[in-house]
């Protein structure tokens, strides 16, 4: 089965690739999770919008991604989150939660997808870890606070 891909997919493709697949593969994995659509004339041309999306989101070069994480390393990320009375918070602090943080705090757009961050289920400091490029790796600092 012939798709688009949405999302990169490890092992598959970047978003805007035209692939090849099973169509077991299609029908059950990619296209329930949104990570493809199938491919027609029509979406050939939603081609060029996601390519033209991912390369705005993409990092130019090493030295390029060497500053995003010089300014991502030296910015406080504060997560605000509801607390209860023992302190613990009501969930938990998402991967959304922490990309929009990051994204007021230093006016970065890191991709969810490639940010590593423990389990927050409680107010204080946590490191979490974004990858930039293969070889560069931000560790960031966010602190929890109550809202």
């Amino acid at each position: 089965m012939k798709l688009i891909l949405t999302r990169e997919v490890t092992g598959l493709g970047q978003a805007g690739d035209v692939v090849t697949v099973k169509d077991g593969y299609a029908r059950n994995f990619l296209q329930p999770r949104g990570f493809a659509i199938a491919w027609s004339l029509g979406g050939e041309k939603q081609i060029e919008g996601i390519r033209r999306a991912r390369a705005a989101r993409e990092i130019r070069d090493l030295d390029h991604a060497r500053e995003i994480k010089a300014s991502l390393e030296k910015a406080p990320i504060v997560v605000k989150a509801k607390v209860g009375a023992t302190g613990s918070l009501f969930g938990s602090v998402t991967d959304k939660d922490l990309v929009k943080a990051i994204n007021t705090a230093t006016g970065v757009a890191v991709d969810r997808h490639h940010l590593k961050a423990p389990i927050m289920k409680k107010l204080g400091n946590y490191t979490a870890k974004v990858t930039l490029a293969a070889s560069v790796v931000a560790v960031i600092n966010v602190q929890v606070v109550a809202a």
